[in-house]
């Protein structure tokens, strides 16, 4: 199966963030990623949707529609819900085999993972095996 649109997802943010000339410009859009977020409802923050592992407290939900993935998330940290927002970006109305056949790259290549304190890097890696976990979850039903 191709994904070229999850890679062309993954290189228009590489774009716009190599262009970022300092960590706290990086930050700055990361944050601004996470304000972007569409409301999270209350009804779906349950422990089946918190993800673990992260410093704060993050939950994601994954539902298919028409074989393709519709993804919310919410955060009580404007980093967290940025990056879950960053993987949202490239994962949204893909087919669930989009996360293991098209894997975030683009974090190392954007410097993403060398601007982040161990706890905030755990909880991105925790957040994509959450992802992973749901994926699997989506294709068996």
């Amino acid at each position: 199966m191709e994904f070229s649109s999850c890679l062309t997802k993954q290189d228009k943010l590489k774009e716009q963030f190599l262009s970022l000339n300092s960590q706290e410009k990086l930050y700055e859009k990361i944050i601004s990623l996470g304000r972007a977020l569409p409301p999270f409802p209350k009804e779906d923050e349950i422990e089946e949707n918190r993800v673990k592992g992260c410093q704060s407290i993050l939950y994601l939900k994954m539902t298919l529609n028409g074989g393709k993935m519709e993804i919310i998330t919410s955060s009580d940290a404007l980093i967290s819900a940025g990056l879950a927002a960053l993987l949202i970006s490239v994962y949204q109305n893909e087919p669930p085999e989009a996360i293991f056949q098209c894997p975030p790259h683009f974090l190392k290549e954007i410097g993403i993972l060398n601007a982040l304190s161990p706890g905030r890097s755990n909880g991105l890696r925790s957040l994509y095996l959450h992802m992973q976990r749901s994926a699997l979850l989506l294709n068996s039903k």
